[in-house]
């Protein structure tokens, strides 16, 4: 019995000493070094002051904002709470809450086309920091009175902020919203 106990304590130890400890120092340096922003939390500050991440959305609800995807992340863009409504297709909640938020979405932006899917619905995650260039471009007139500035102006200001797919092929292209609000108020 002590000579299987003996060995099964050993491996425990150096399993644990590999996996607990040394792979995620490895793995930590690693980040540091190669990626040290993105590791970091791709943390954004302004005169010294964090006010944000690139990487998780915030709430901009004021008319002069660029306004992010819905978030379903516990009271709204709550880290501590990330995750979608699980809601499906056919459920009568799910349905009701997409009529009263393309409605606010159309009264909000004086927007008569099609409303880009993201602009009413919500992530994954519930922390989506970006939104699609047709959901940004749709809110340029909103935005552009609420800062007494042309729609023009907000227009290429848009459009200077929008990322390509990701190794040309990835992904969809898209706008971070906290750092095309802090654009807007850099001008």
């Amino acid at each position: 019995m002590l000579s299987e106990l003996k060995p099964a304590i050993l491996i425990t130890f150096v399993f644990t000493l590999l996996t607990g400890i040394l792979y995620p120092l490895a793995i930590t340096g690693a980040a540091q070094a190669l990626f040290r922003e993105k590791a970091n939390g791709s943390l954004i500050e302004r005169n010294g002051r964090v006010i944000g991440s690139a990487l998780i959305g915030q709430n901009f609800a004021k008319p002069e904002y660029f306004h992010p995807r819905p978030s379903a992340a516990g009271n709204g863009y709550d880290a501590a709470n990330s995750g979608g409504t699980n809601l499906g297709p056919t459920n009568s909640a799910l349905a009701d809450r997409l009529s009263k938020d393309a409605a606010s979405f159309r009264s909000d932006n004086a927007f008569t086309g099609a409303i880009p899917a993201d602009a009413i619905t919500t992530s994954a995650s519930g922390l989506d920091p970006e939104i699609s260039p047709a959901t940004a471009y749709a809110q340029v007139g909103r935005v552009a009175a609420a800062r007494n500035i042309s729609p023009d102006a907000v227009r290429a200001i848009v459009s200077a902020h929008i990322e390509s797919r990701d190794l040309g092929f990835l992904g969809e292209p898209r706008v971070n919203v906290l750092k095309l609000n802090l654009a807007l108020d850099g001008k």
